[in-house]
Order: C-alpha cells, then structure tokens, then sequence
C-alpha cells in the first residue's frame, strides 16, 4: 500500500489547544480510518510540541488528505501548515 507523509506545523501559541485536543488526536491516530505506520511530534528547543509528523499507508493521496483532514488537531485550530506527500522508503525499514 502507497505511503504518506503527514506533516503538520502548528501555530504560534498553540499549545493550549494542541493539549485541548491532544487525547482526541491520539484516538484518532490509533483507531481512525487510515493506518499510521510512525508518527510523533516536532519538538522545539524547550521540549515543547510545536507540530507533528507521520507516515501512514492509505489507498490513494486523496484518502491520506482525508485523514488529514480529519484529524481532531485540525478541528482546534492548532496546524498554521499542513501538508500530505507521497513517500518512499530508500534507507531503513518500516514493519
């Protein structure tokens, strides 16, 4: 199955809502319509969250932009940027 890079950068001063919604994000990710093959977040010097990135198999990239579009994240308004490529593994191993 075709895989995906979700990636996400949120917007200043959003981490009240990113924790808002971070459990609601969780469940989605883990139990939602798509697998998610690796994800976690971008951290920035502090060890705050400040995005998110995964990797997911989905049938088509119009399936992993619905995914995208779905996720719980989006709804709080957290992401300043998103963005869903296709990917392709050149080094390394994904199970």
């Amino acid at each position: 199955m075709p895989l995906f890079i979700v990636q996400w950068k949120d917007k200043p001063g959003a981490a009240e809502a990113r924790a808002g919604a971070r459990e609601a994000h969780l469940a989605y990710v883990r139990n939602g319509p798509t697998k998610v093959v690796l994800a976690g977040p971008f951290m920035n010097a502090e060890g705050g969250m400040i995005g998110s990135m995964l990797i997911v198999e989905a049938d088509s990239l119009e399936a992993a932009k619905a995914f995208n579009t779905g996720d719980p994240y989006k709804a709080a308004g957290v992401f300043e940027t998103a963005s869903v490529d296709p990917f392709k593994v050149s080094v390394g191993a994904i199970a």
